[in-house]
């Protein structure tokens, strides 16, 4: 007997439980339990497959007959101290940058990492769909770092930089680099990333001899750091976001109204 395949989905279509994750609605256990339960409905028709297949932007959701619509998704920038690990809790008990964060704000989902020694620009958003933009590497988001290395960056170990470099198998190629100023004991550079690689920055010096002493993200997109001071935060609007980010899923949001 030929078993009955279900049809495949669409590329924008995602699980029912998936989909309110992506809305920034709900984790996809909350909205698992909701679909179990029976309270959730697809365009007024109640859903009792937490794999159901749905389009998020295109269906009207209901949770016990109200809509799950409210305020759009809020998305703040954090200027991240060095010492503090991105991640929402650590294994080896390192302070992480969630700490900083108003307790009303600790539910964001980080679009990117800086490392531990690392400062600067983070952004923290509810809008799973404009955090995947982002951090995809095909729309090539601008990543502008000020960086102090140990030694002087001759113009040769310029071109080598521009030219690409090879490290654990991997092509390391920044959009541009810029030096600032240099002695003999350290120079100081701007450097442009449109790919956001694991420790893309410190990889590229340490391939040309020299080692990262400081590294600290100015700019992200279009929207830059400013003299927003260490370990302080600001909501960015959603006007703001669309001048930033140019053709990305900047939406209203959905939010749940309790």
């Amino acid at each position: 007997m030929t078993p009955i395949s279900k049809p495949p989905r669409r590329s924008r279509e995602v699980s029912l439980e998936r989909a309110l994750s992506k809305l920034g609605i709900a984790s996809r256990s909350e909205t698992r339990q909701w679909i179990l339960a029976g309270r959730l409905a697809v365009d007024g028709i109640v859903r009792d497959d937490p794999q159901h297949p749905v389009v998020p932007e295109e269906v009207r959701l209901t949770l016990d007959g109200r809509p799950l619509t409210g305020e759009p998704s809020r998305t703040i920038m954090v200027h991240k101290p060095r010492g503090l690990v991105t991640t929402r809790s650590d294994e080896r008990k390192r302070p992480t940058v969630y700490d900083t964060l108003p307790e009303a704000w600790r539910h964001l989902k980080a679009v990117g990492r800086l490392d531990m020694a690392s400062s600067g620009l983070l952004l923290f958003t509810g809008d799973n769909r404009l955090a995947d933009w982002i951090t995809d590497p095909e729309n090539a988001v601008p990543r502008v770092y000020r960086v102090t290395v140990r030694g002087r960056v001759t113009d040769d170990e310029l071109a080598r930089l521009a030219g690409g470099v090879e490290d654990a198998g991997e092509c390391l190629r920044p959009h541009q680099v810029t030096l600032r100023k240099a002695s003999g004991r350290e120079s100081h550079l701007i450097v442009i990333l449109t790919e956001g690689k694991n420790r893309e920055v410190r990889r590229l010096f340490a391939a040309v001899g020299h080692e990262v002493t400081a590294l600290k993200r100015v700019g992200l997109g279009g929207l830059v750091l400013g003299d927003l001071p260490p370990g302080q935060c600001r909501e960015v609007t959603q006007e703001e976001l669309r001048v930033a980010f140019p053709g990305a899923p900047v939406s209203s949001g959905h939010r749940r109204k309790d």
